[in-house]
């Protein structure tokens, strides 16, 4: 800590007396432990957690929600200013603020225009030991304005010229983004030749003849607002010209030979050469005097664009980009400068002080240019701002010395430039507390003799209080080199002994006060094996054992594992494990390998290994039988376009007759040096007729068998090559996928090399929207085996179907499956969710499925998730754990195991397709009733006398209720282990403590304790003591001598006579099980346990159903081990479990219960073959066939049309705003005629309607396609809007709907 008079020396200058202050003080600051208690109790100034963006642009359609969230204690308040000036909320009704929060909501949903509140915002957090502010949070509402109407000429341009057709889209807010289409709403092919530029336009290097259409239509889609402009068609006519005169490049984006580009560091830098010329000029870049940055440089646009990410200011200088075709080359330099925002060199940190500390607050800023630094104090500019003699500002700097409780407050430093500002908070706190240790007390640590013991003394205090460590409660202070002192008050022993056992006594003090905690160190011998296993050598079928002998601390129960080749043992009954030593019976070969004893206690481990090495018995002379030699002399005969004839000599037998002959061939031509498996045949035959594929160059051999093995191949036949055919297949396991919202991903198995039956295998690819479409759309591909449709509306069904070819022709006509286009997110919550609660742990969840058609993409099921939200006994909050049950299929309903009782939770239900989870209904809240109490946390007896006991208990870590009493019942046992009567006593809820007078002296008792709510008891715990003998050693006559107690038992109870107690015979206290625990899973559950008794003990784990009167399962336990797997459970069940010990009388342990976890609902019933589905689809039938009558009945009285809406319906386009719902375009009046535009108003450009275009095309499907745009013009799914769908006037709805209308459904 600084002096105070470190001020006071003598006079230098105001600069140099800051930095020296700077320089030399002591880092003072306080580290506060994140310990949640005390951080509950300390003060600290208001800190802001979350705000909204600084450029916050909003949907108009949609509420604004500006967030604001501070943490503060005591809690802040919150304030906003609007444009500088105080924002009064409460005069606005359309503006709320958040309970205990300073989000602000205005409701634009319900009456509000968002344009009224745009503005710039800004939120104060303010309590009584500061304000905090939010940055300047600028609210601008998106727009998406229509197209200028303009009136465009055809373009005619003579075939090798260059082109640009300008896009020149509306300005919006945030910028469109453009792409260009043609009529049928797929993207225009890019090249080389022809791109878009980085403005929308789209660039011609030259003209060729097929860029003739009438079509060009460029579309600016505005995200904000989900809706899509477009601009009338352009018509290209391009002249022949011949010859075509070729030139050399010249630029047509940027003009001139330089030009300057100014970026922001951070950004991404993106520079655009597209040049003209014949042949089509290439692109290179080059940075004058240097390299392009390596891993940050990328290429777009067929190289017409140099994209750089994450600019720095290195990166400024010359970038010239270099048009190059034949006749010549020309270039363009673009200077490029990078400045930058202002960034945090070194951002102020909160500062905890104690009264009379020192402490700085740094702000450090750089940018291009240099950034200025000003500071404010809770809001208020420094200058202006309450004077403090604490602290002085110097520049970025702030120092303060000799701080006081009145100190406190909030600094805000604001570092500006031209191209922005960073705004950051850091409070100074000052604090005065007096020290408080955060270890529990009496903690326990157990070490392994020789190795460091580590005890805890967490601890806080302000000023920082000093530690000191006793040994024992009157003991001297350590010191020394046997003992490391950490700074956060930990106490280091890097050797304990077994002298170092005892209690440890840390005092922590400052000026305020003192405080001292204690700590217990049992210091273990370590496990050491005293004889190890030995590398061991036997016969086949003899016997082999390895010993483990061990010797360990007393207090520690090992357990000993064996393991083979680090793998666990086989399970075999040949492996006998005992206590000290594995014996395995019958060895065979695979017994061969290192055996490991891992032996295992709580605090440490040990291991040794040894390796068995298995050999065969002597061999005893007997007749050899062998593998049969290869055949040879192999002859091809009989030789045919699809069979031939192979024959062949066998060799030698060897003892073992030939079974089988096996066939392989080669194929030369298609992947030489294969085999393949073509036949076989019975090893009396050496002649085969073969049948044979078409172009394949076949080589044969022939391996025989016997019951011995497999000969060696023969040598090759002579080579037989087929002749061509078309294939005699198809590919086979053809699927239809989709892999994203906009396409069909169809792929196939392709045929194998001599599948090909000729050369120039290639695949037709076909498909069509199953129900939709009339004719197929095919594509011939290379021999490959996935093709990606592009373009699709969101998973609907198509037909495939994909045949092969080469050069002589087609395979037949291959069979047809269904695929669907991609999946898109589920776009609705379920509904009605409702929550029955069965028990106190158990709830069962009822939903309403959601619509089908919603669910855009194959069901998968259902996701809940629910958690705990705060425990309704305690009512404190805990970190939320959120739990998540899957339900298979079509299912609405699902059941929630493992509730805590009276807690209170939180659900919601999400619906589940392949590409993801959808919306998640809203929380659901609901309550779990009362349960039966855990045992007591502790429960210690201390103080005894002659006459009396004293009882402390703590109440239960899981009171699953409302406490109602306490029951202890208790009992005498004599020197034979008899019990004598049990007495049961009734102790009020709020008690902690009782003492027990009048007991008899030198008796053992034993005390059962548990507690009650209201319904029922829980679990109990038990402990025996003693009372303590006659210090004379004369036995003193009790009030009531002769009787098994005397008559006041506690202060409290009523006075109570008993006669002498009969005792009977119960086993002894020792041994014992003790401390049995369960880690249950879905379908099996791990138990362990304590032991404390003779060795040799052998286990037993007897389980139940919990609640029911089923008999006892017992399962053995093998050897000595204290753990052991139950298997075979029923998931979601409550178990009872208890283990016993053989030959100790039948003694066992306490019950102890578990549940398994929940099964995963992954049964999924066919409705298909439920009867009430079938009678749901009879009468949906009935429904349709009845509609379909009273529409024939209607259209048959009349449906004529007026031509004046005709031609109404076939003005020029001009995109529309979407609707909410249907994803269609609203109504849209033009500013000249204020005339509405009707639906399908979309015709080809010359105004007429042909036959053929309205029989069956996309203005007759208007809804019928649901494909969508990507960023780059391609088809991604369906847009949806946010309002009811209006209903249609007039006879509209019985209009073609245009296609712009139907390709606005999709994006």
């Amino acid at each position: 800590m600084q002096p105070k008079n470190m001020m006071k020396k003598k006079s230098t200058s105001a600069s140099k007396a800051s930095l020296l202050l700077f320089l030399c003080q002591m880092i003072s600051a306080l580290d506060v432990p994140l310990d949640s208690k005390l951080l509950e109790e300390l003060s600290q100034p208001p800190t802001i957690t979350q705000q909204s963006p600084k450029d916050y642009i909003v949907d108009p359609r949609e509420n604004i929600v500006i967030q604001c969230e501070a943490k503060g204690k005591p809690p802040p308040s919150f304030s906003w200013t609007r444009n500088g000036t105080h924002f009064d909320i409460d005069k606005d009704a359309q503006v709320t603020m958040k309970p205990n929060s300073g989000t602000l909501v205005i409701n634009i949903m319900n009456g509000g225009k968002a344009e009224a509140y745009e503005g710039v915002y800004q939120c104060t957090a303010r309590n009584e030991r500061g304000a905090a502010i939010s940055n300047n949070i600028v609210i601008r509402s998106s727009r998406s304005p229509l197209w200028t109407k303009e009136k465009l000429e055809p373009n005619q341009v003579r075939e090798g010229d260059s082109l640009v057709l300008h896009c020149r889209p509306p300005v919006g807010l945030p910028p469109p983004i453009i792409f260009w289409m043609d009529n049928a709403f797929q993207r225009l092919p890019q090249s080389e030749r022809v791109s878009q530029g980085l403005n929308g336009d789209l660039y011609f290097s030259n003209v060729q003849p097929e860029d003739t259409r009438e079509d060009y239509i460029c579309y600016a889609r505005f995200n904000h607002t989900q809706t899509i402009q477009q601009k009338q068609p352009i018509s290209v006519k391009v002249l022949s010209a011949k010859p075509v005169t070729e030139r050399q490049p010249i630029l047509l984006t940027p003009t001139g030979s330089t030009s300057n580009k100014v970026e922001l560091r951070g950004n991404v830098l993106l520079l655009e050469c597209i040049a003209a010329g014949l042949p089509t000029p290439v692109i290179r870049w080059i940075k004058e005097g240097g390299e392009l940055p390596a891993n940050r440089t990328f290429f777009e646009n067929f190289k017409k664009t140099l994209k750089i990410i994450d600019v720095s200011e290195a990166d400024s200088g010359n970038y010239k980009c270099i048009a190059r075709n034949i006749l010549g080359s020309t270039h363009h330099v673009i200077s490029v400068t990078v400045k930058a925002a202002p960034y945090w060199i070194t951002a102020p940190r909160n500062l905890v002080l104690s009264p009379g500390e020192d402490g700085t607050l740094i702000c450090r800023a750089n940018g291009n240019p240099k950034p200025s630094i000003s500071w404010l104090t809770n809001g208020v500019p420094i200058a202006i701002a309450p004077e403090d003699p604490s602290r002085k500002v110097d520049g970025d700097t702030i120092i303060f010395s000799d701080v006081q409780e009145r100190s406190s407050a909030v600094y805000q430093c604001n570092a500006s430039n031209e191209y922005g500002y960073l705004l950051a908070n850091a409070f100074v706190n000052v604090l005065a507390e007096p020290p408080r240790i955060l270890t529990p007390a009496n903690k326990l640590y157990q070490v392994i003799a020789n190795n460091p013991a580590l005890l805890d003394c967490a601890y806080f205090g302000s000023p920082k209080p000093e530690i000191e460590w006793f040994k024992g409660v009157k003991g001297s202070i350590l010191r020394g080199n046997e003992y490391v002192f950490h700074d956060n008050g930990t106490l280091e022993i890097p050797l304990a002994q077994k002298d170092s056992t005892g209690t440890y006594t840390c005092v922590a003090r400052n000026e305020l006060g003192k405080i001292q905690n204690e700590v217990q160190l049992e210091v273990k011998d370590p496990t050491m094996i005293i004889k190890q296993p030995e590398y061991k050598v036997i016969q086949r079928a003899g016997q082999v054992s390895f010993e483990c002998t061990i010797k360990h601390d007393p207090t520690l129960i090992p357990t000993v594992i064996w393991l083979k080749d680090n793998g666990e043992l086989p399970d075999d009954e040949r492996f006998l494990v005992g206590k000290d030593n594995l014996t395995i019976m019958n060895v065979t070969d695979k017994d061969d390998g290192t055996y490991t004893c891992i032996i295992n206690t709580t605090l440490d481990s040990v291991s040794a290994s040894a390796v068995l090495t298995v050999v065969a018995a002597p061999p005893t002379p007997a007749i050899i039988y062998a593998r049969p030699n290869p055949p040879f002399d192999l002859e091809l005969t009989g030789q045919l376009e699809r069979s031939i004839e192979l024959s062949w000599i066998p060799g030698d037998e060897n003892n073992s007759p030939i079974t089988n002959f096996l066939i392989e061939y080669e194929d030369g031509l298609h992947e030489p040096g294969v085999w393949h498996y073509q036949t076989e045949v019975p090893g009396t035959q050496t002649t085969v007729q073969l049948k044979l594929s078409p172009y394949v160059n076949y080589s044969f051999r022939v391996i025989a068998v016997n019951e011995i093995g497999r000969s060696q191949p023969s040598e090759p036949s002579e080579q037989y090559l087929t002749k061509a055919a078309n294939p005699d297949e198809n590919p086979s396991n053809v699927q239809g996928i989709g892999s994203e919202p906009d396409n069909l991903v169809i792929t196939w198995e392709s045929l194998k090399g001599f599948q090909s039956n000729g050369p120039g295998l290639q695949y037709k690819v076909s498909w069509r929207q199953k129900d939709f479409d009339d004719e197929w759309t095919s594509v011939i591909v290379a021999n490959v085996s996935k093709y990606i449709v592009s373009g699709t509306p969101t998973f609907v069904p198509y037909e495939i179907k994909v045949q092969a070819l080469n050069d002589l022709g087609y395979a037949p006509e291959p069979s047809e499956v269904i695929g669907h286009s991609g999946e898109d997110l589920p776009m609705v919550a379920p509904g009605n969710v409702q929550v029955h609660v069965l028990n106190s742990t158990l709830a069962k969840v009822h939903w309403d499925p959601v619509p089908l058609k919603t669910v855009r993409g194959h069901l998968q099921g259902y996701k809940v998730y629910y958690w705990k939200v705060q425990s309704l006994s305690r009512r404190s909050r805990r970190h939320v754990e959120k739990k998540i049950l899957t339900f298979r299929g079509n299912k609405t309903f699902g059941m929630l195991p493992g509730l805590e009782p009276y807690s209170s939770y939180k659900l919601n239900v999400r619906v589940v397709n392949g590409k993801g989870e959808g919306p998640a209904s809203p929380d659901k809240v609901f309550k779990t009733p009362e349960g039966v109490p855990s045992s007591p946390s502790f429960l210690k007896i201390t103080n005894p006398t002659l006459d009396s006991l004293t009882l402390e208990w703590g109440s239960p870590t899981h009171p699953n209720g409302v406490l109602t009493s306490y029951i202890l019942k208790f009992q005498p046992i004599n020197n034979t282990h008899e019990l004598g009567p049990l007495v049961e006593i009734r102790i009020p809820a709020n008690e902690s403590s009782l003492i027990l007078k009048n007991l008899n002296y030198s008796t053992r008792y034993k005390f059962y304790f548990n507690a009650q709510t209201s319904v029922g008891s829980g679990s109990q715990i038990t402990e025996e003591a003693v009372t303590i003998m006659d210090e004379a050693g004369i036995l003193r006559p009790a009030v009531g001598a002769g009787k098994g107690y005397s008559e006041t038992l506690f202060a409290t109870s009523p006075v109570m006579h008993t006669a002498r107690p009969t005792f009977y015979k119960v086993q002894p206290l020792y041994p014992r099980i003790r401390n049995v625990t369960t880690a249950a899973a879905e379908t099996y559950a791990n138990i362990s346990w304590e032991y404390e008794g003779p060795d040799h003990a052998n286990f037993y784990v007897e389980y139940g159903v919990a609640g029911s009167k089923e008999d006892w399962k017992k399962e053995i336990v093998n050897g000595s081990r204290s753990f052991f797997v139950l298997k075979g459970l029923t998931p979601g069940t409550a178990y009872k479990v208890r283990v016993g010990a053989e030959g100790l009388s039948g003694f066992k342990s306490s019950e102890d219960v578990f549940e398994t976890g929940p099964a995963m609902a992954s049964r999924q019933v066919d409705i298909a073959t439920q009867g009430w589905f079938i009678g749901l689809m009879c009468a949906v039938a009935l429904l349709i066939l009845i509609l379909l009558i009273v529409c024939f009945i209607r259209r048959n009285k009349g449906g004529k049309y007026p031509v004046k809406e005709k031609e109404d319906a076939h003005a020029d386009p001009e995109i529309q705003p979407m609707k909410e719902d249907d994803g269609t375009f609203g109504e849209y009046s033009d500013a000249e005629d204020h005339k509405p535009l009707k639906k399908g108003s979309r015709t080809p450009s010359d105004r007429t309607v042909k036959k053929e275009d309205s029989d069956d095309s996309l203005v007759d499907y208007g809804e019928g396609v649901n494909g969508q745009f990507n960023e780059d013009g391609s088809f991604i799914g369906q847009y949806s809007g946010k309002k009811e769908k209006e209903p249609a006037e007039g006879n509209e709805s019985s209009e073609a709907p245009s296609p712009v209308n139907a390709m606005n459904s999709f994006v």
